[in-house]
């Protein structure tokens, strides 16, 4: 039986030929890395790859690590294999692997969306014969409206709250959506403050992000000064002592499982926004037809469900299982607001 030029194993996806492995969750010699989400760039490997923009981003998070970086579209061979690094659109710094060897392509793509946010670079179609792709909004329910359109309604969220005299709370995640949040935020409303670790975050990617400005909340903040502004923050803070100090606020939530009432309403949030970095289902059938290929493996989301249907399509489909989370959700609390509603 021929040796797969991708495989899946303990440590994460490994190319045994180049004795290299594409985002592990175990320590291993060599990484190639496609973003510098905790669950895709872990601490431990002796060296890792990854695109020179996301360097800042996993040295912030791993602090002292041997790491390598490299340009989009650049070729660079181990072991007589060919890699190179595509857009992924995800987040800033974000790839797609393209593994080449002895003729046969393979593309990883990590977590991606294909809509063009302005600030992550635009996902970029690369043609393979075996692609992997994430599903963690692979189900047809799951249908994005233009970020224009989203941006437009938390602008007239944030300044509906101010002239309610209301603190407006936007929940986003550190890395990834609450630099997007902010990229289009409307400075003219009023002020944004951010949480510590939002802030922190931040900083690190304004030498690559043209970003508003921001204040950072400290303990001297005082709710005169955020009343009618808005504050960015990460979901954990919600029911957290420190949002106390928001009093009087008005709540919001920016994600994909917004698409979903009962998520909203289980979470305690005021309003929901529906904005994701991953793809929505027809954003997933779109990449995949784009790519040319015909063996698609599914890896984080609703692997089964998409599987199944891609081989009603005629594609040779199947599942693995990774440590991957995508955008975290309860899997199990996410079917049941889909039946619900």
């Amino acid at each position: 039986m021929t040796t797969p030029l991708l495989a899946f194993n303990t440590n994460g996806i490994y190319c045994e030929a180049a004795d290299v492995y594409l985002d592990p969750w175990k320590p291993v010699n060599k990484a190639i890395i496609t973003h510098g989400h905790a669950d895709h760039s872990r601490w431990g490997h002796k060296e890792y790859i990854t695109h020179h923009t996301n360097i800042p981003i996993i040295k912030h998070r791993l602090e002292a690590i041997n790491v390598t970086g490299k340009h989009y579209n650049e070729t660079f061979t181990i072991n007589n294999v060919k890699f190179s690094l595509y857009p992924a659109g995800h987040i800033i710094g974000s790839s797609q692997i393209r593994v080449e060897h002895r003729g046969e392509v393979w593309v990883f793509t990590g977590d991606y969306k294909i809509e063009d946010d302005g600030i992550s670079g635009a996902f970029e179609p690369v043609k393979c014969h075996t692609f992997i792709t994430e599903c963690t909004f692979g189900l047809p329910a799951f249908k994005w409206i233009p970020q224009e359109e989203v941006f437009k309604n938390i602008n007239s969220w944030w300044s509906e709250n101010r002239e309610d005299k209301k603190t407006s709370v936007l929940f986003g995640y550190s890395l990834g959506k609450a630099q997007r949040l902010l990229k289009y935020l409307d400075p003219s409303i009023g002020k944004i403050y951010t949480h510590g670790a939002i802030e922190n975050m931040t900083q690190v990617l304004r030498s690559v992000a043209d970003l508003p400005d921001t204040i950072r909340i400290t303990k001297d903040t005082t709710k005169e000064e955020l009343k009618g502004n808005i504050v960015l923050a990460p979901p954990s803070s919600h029911g957290s002592t420190w949002i106390r100090r928001m009093v009087p606020y008005v709540t919001a939530s920016a994600s994909g499982w917004m698409t979903f009432r009962g998520a909203r309403r289980r979470s305690a949030i005021d309003k929901g926004f529906v904005l994701s970095d991953h793809c929505d289902w027809q954003g997933l059938l779109d990449a995949i037809e784009a790519t040319g290929a015909e063996k698609i493996i599914s890896t984080h989301g609703y692997t089964e469900i998409f599987s199944r249907y891609l081989r009603e399509q005629g594609y040779d489909a199947r599942t693995e299982k990774t440590q991957y989370e995508g955008e975290q959700a309860d899997t199990e609390q996410a079917k049941e607001n889909l039946v619900s509603e």
